[in-house]
Order: structure tokens, then C-alpha cells, then sequence
């Protein structure tokens, strides 16, 4: 039997990956200092391109180094107030390269990779993104709609692998959809530690839309000087494709018989709702153009699935608050806060919340809708609620774990909803929902999902991904935002009402 665990790791979320100070053997960097666009800092790799030396094109310039005309499209797209990621085509020496640009506070970071060019025309293009952006938006349902964004980033992408996790409320990520090659491991339907995309991680996809490791074996191509003469510290990389990959991530990806990988994001009212993740069992370059295409994708499928939650929820908004209307009518009928909340089988304030029971506490008294609690444990849980948020909506999906007592009846109270009536007097409305014992199949043992070597500096993630199955208890089925907003007005309602008593 397991407790509900949280298995983000603030060890791994605290790590300055946006800092790392080395980026990816496939690109060069470059940063300016504004606004005369003076080199202040090179990646060890690009003297080589330019036939340069290295401590030469420090404090040079850019315009010594590019012909004017390259000059001026930087600078045109330096003049634009509005960042994008769409990439600049300039020629260095006799190079054609696609150039990104990163705006900061006092300085701008150049990104450039060598422009493949696939022959391909713009129609071509065009109809590959509009026919798999129109598949996505014929859609009826998240499920549909995470099988076909799989599919689709597949045909543009090429990887052998595809799948996409879904977060859960903890940062656990569930793979909702896949398609794979022949030969390598499945996931369907297993959830991975939060662990595996730590907080550090989940803000930087918040950032950049995807992240492509084209060859965990890559050389490190460090920065020169290693301290940004201008901010005086690492350089922020957090915005730029070919920023490096934590050691962890590598051996991570190693473990998964993965050589290459791109991670492309999926948001919901601007936090990260999921991850596609795609893996290549050897080398894979994707060019800035397959790129820019996968961040229109991220967009399409975003958009589709964010129309989809909010349809979904519009319905059950609709339900609730007709509901929460007959209730409301049904107390000021009968006249009688506690027989109009609980004194009907049919609607009441647990047939409200899709709970399964509740207790009204008003002057001592206990009234009660469904099967009672022992009382001792009911006097003591509103003991702590008055410590909690005196006078505010206290809500739950998993009391046991933060009220100890509650252990003993978490079968029938794991799940809460506390409506303070006069939270003072210690009267409350209090619906209960019983536990939801969760089967998780796991990705691997979570328990090993970061191993720290005797130093207690070096860790390394788990070698196995073979399925680990574990039993959560102390929760309940989980209390939707829609159900928490009408909880909310029925707070209101229940004080007014009651002050209004008082009053007349």
C-alpha cells in the first residue's frame, strides 16, 4: 500500500539549465552588446567557421565580420519590437545560414545553424501544415485529438518514435497517445515521474516550444569568455535551440536506447498541459524550417485541445449552475438553511458536488446527508479547519494526508468540500467524498527515479523503464475547477444568508 507521493524533485528543479554555458555541437552563438552591437562572447566553435581567432572577435564589431548587407536584415529584425523565432537567412563567408535572434535587456544573442536546403517549394510546404493542421481541427475529443497530433508530428518529423504525456495535477506525466517503430519499447498508458520533467525544465518549454537533441553523444562547445561581460554572469540561454543538455538528461535518454529526441509542447491557458515527445534510435537532424513547423503545430494543437477543455467544461458549468439554482430556490422555499441543503435525497449539496455524503454543524448540532461519521472525528476535523482558512472555501482531494485523524475514515472521507457558515462557532456544511483507490502503472519505480552516487553530488536517473505498478490511496476522485467555482458562490450564498437571519 502506498500514500499519495509527490515525485517532482526540487533537487532537479533548482539546477540552472537556462545557465548551462555550453550548447550543442550542430550551431554557433554569438552575443552583442547593444547598442553598437560590439561581440562580447563566441561559442569556441565559431572562430573555425569564420576563419578567425578566437581572442580576435572579442570586443570586434559584428560589422567587421558580416557584409553590410547581412548587417542590415540583422538590423531590421533587431528594429522589430515584437520577438519571434522565425529564422533570419544570412551568409557568412560563403555559407548560408538560418540565424535566430534573442533579445535581452542590454545585449542580443545570435543562434545560427547551417541552412539545409531540402528543394522543396513553399506549396509543397504549405499543404503538408494545412492538411495536419485541418486533421487537428476536425477533432471531437482530446483522445482523437492526442492520437492525431502523434500521427501528424510523426509524417512532418520522421522520428521513429512518437508519443505524448499528459500532466496530472502532481507534474506526473501519462502517455495518452503513441505510435512507434517496430522494435522499440511502448509506453501507452504509463505515467512517468514529475521528476522526469522537473519545474526547471516545464518553465523553460514555457519559453522556447520545443527542444531538439539531434545527438545525446554531441560534443560540449563551451562559451568564450565563460562570463557575460555585460551581465556578469552565465549567459542566459534559456530562449535558444542549441542551448546544451544536462549530463542527467543524456544518460536519461541513453537508458531509453535513444539517441536523438525533440520534445515539442502542448499548453492550456498558458501552463504546460503536456509534452510530445519524439525519440530516434540514431543521429537526427531536423532543420530550422521542420522546426518553425513543429512550433505551428504546437499552436494548432494547443488551441484545439484548450477549445475542447473549455467546451467540456462550458457543458458542466451549465449543469452546475442550473443545479446550484434549485438549490438555492429549494432553501429560500423552505425557508431553512439546513433542510433546504440537506433535507432532500434528490438535490442537496452532495447531489451538488457529486459527493457522497455530507454534514451540516450548526449550533452543536450535527445533520447529516447519507451515512453519519463517528462525531469525535468530526468535532476534531473542524477544530482544524478553524485553523486552516478561517471564513474561506477549504477544499481536498486528499484529506488523510493532511489531517492525520482522518486515516481512520479515509475510506468515506478522503476527498472534502468545507463551507463555513460561521467558522467561529465552529458551523459548517461539509460534503465527503469517499476514496479513489488509483492503480498507477508506472514507467519505472519512481522511488529510483533520481540516484545520488555516496558524494551526494553525482546522481543519475533510474536504468529501467519497465512497467512498476503501484496502488495510491488517502485520495479521492479529484474536485473539478468548475465545481470549485459554484463551491465557491455557494460560500457566499450560505454567508449571506445566514447574516441576513441574523439580522432580520
Amino acid at each position: 500500500m502506498a500514500d499519495h507521493k509527490n515525485y517532482d524533485s526540487e533537487f532537479c528543479g533548482n539546477l540552472p539549465l537556462n545557465q548551462i554555458n555550453v550548447i550543442q555541437d550542430y550551431g554557433y552563438l554569438l552575443a552583442l552588446k547593444l547598442p553598437g552591437l560590439e561581440i562580447i562572447q563566441v561559442s569556441t566553435n565559431l572562430p573555425g567557421m569564420l576563419g578567425s581567432d578566437l581572442h580576435d572577435l572579442i570586443d570586434k564589431p559584428l560589422q567587421q565580420v558580416l557584409d553590410p548587407k547581412e548587417i542590415s536584415k540583422l538590423e531590421d529584425r533587431l528594429s522589430r519590437s515584437i520577438p519571434t523565432k522565425a529564422p533570419l537567412t544570412i551568409h557568412v563567408n560563403d555559407q548560408v545560414m538560418d540565424l535566430l535572434v534573442h533579445h535581452r535587456k542590454d545585449h542580443v544573442i545570435l543562434e545560427l545553424e547551417r541552412k539545409i536546403n531540402d528543394d522543396r517549394i513553399f506549396n509543397s510546404v504549405f499543404e503538408e501544415i494545412r492538411f495536419a493542421i485541418d486533421h487537428i481541427e476536425q477533432c471531437q475529443s482530446i483522445e482523437e485529438t492526442t492520437k492525431v497530433a502523434v500521427s501528424e508530428i510523426r509524417k512532418i518529423t520522421g522520428f521513429d518514435g512518437v508519443m505524448m504525456y499528459q500532466f496530472d495535477q502532481d507534474w506526473n506525466g501519462t502517455v495518452v497517445a503513441e505510435e512507434k517503430a517496430a522494435g522499440m519499447d511502448n509506453y501507452l498508458g504509463l505515467t512517468f515521474p514529475a521528476s522526469d520533467v522537473p519545474k526547471q525544465a516545464r518553465e523553460l518549454y514555457l519559453k522556447n516550444p520545443y527542444r531538439l537533441i539531434p545527438d545525446r553523444n554531441y560534443q560540449a562547445i563551451r562559451l568564450h569568455p565563460v562570463v557575460n561581460p555585460v551581465t556578469r554572469s552565465f549567459t542566459d540561454l534559456s530562449t535558444c535551440n542549441i542551448r546544451g543538455v544536462a549530463g542527467v538528461h543524456l544518460e536519461y535518454l541513453e537508458n531509453m536506447n535513444v539517441t536523438a529526441s525533440m520534445s515539442i509542447r502542448v499548453i492550456h491557458h498558458g501552463k504546460l498541459w503536456g509534452l510530445i515527445a519524439c525519440h530516434h534510435q540514431t543521429k537526427k537532424y531536423l532543420s530550422l524550417e521542420k522546426c518553425s513547423v513543429c512550433d505551428l503545430f504546437s499552436s494548432a494543437i494547443s488551441a484545439k485541445i484548450e477549445s475542447l477543455i473549455h467546451l467540456q467544461g462550458a457543458e458542466i458549468e451549465t449543469i452546475l449552475q442550473k443545479d446550484q439554482t434549485a438549490l438555492i430556490t429549494q432553501v429560500y422555499s423552505k425557508d431553512d438553511l439546513i433542510a433546504g441543503l440537506i433535507g432532500d435525497d434528490n438535490l442537496n449539496i452532495a447531489t451538488l458536488f457529486s459527493a457522497d455524503s455530507a454534514v451540516l454543524i450548526n449550533d452543536d448540532k450535527l445533520y447529516w446527508q447519507g451515512s453519519p461519521f463517528n462525531e469525535d472525528f468530526l468535532h476534531d476535523l473542524v477544530l482544524w479547519l478553524q485553523t486552516q482558512n478561517e471564513n474561506k472555501l477549504f477544499y481536498s482531494d486528499r484529506l488523510p494526508l493532511l489531517f492525520e485523524e482522518a486515516k481512520a475514515f479515509a475510506e468515506d472521507a478522503c476527498g472534502i468540500i468545507a463551507f463555513p457558515i460561521d467558522a467561529e462557532r465552529g458551523d459548517y456544511a461539509i460534503c465527503f467524498r469517499k476514496e479513489y483507490k488509483k492503480e498507477i502503472s508506472w514507467g519505472g519505480d519512481p522511488n529510483q527515479a533520481i540516484n545520488f552516487e555516496p558524494d551526494g553530488k553525482k546522481y543519475h536517473p533510474r536504468n529501467s523503464f519497465r512497467l512498476w505498478e503501484e496502488t495510491i490511496h488517502y485520495t479521492s476522485k479529484p474536485w473539478r475547477n468548475e465545481e470549485l467555482a459554484v463551491a465557491d458562490a455557494m460560500r457566499a450564498f450560505i454567508y449571506e444568508y445566514q447574516t441576513r437571519k441574523k439580522i432580520f
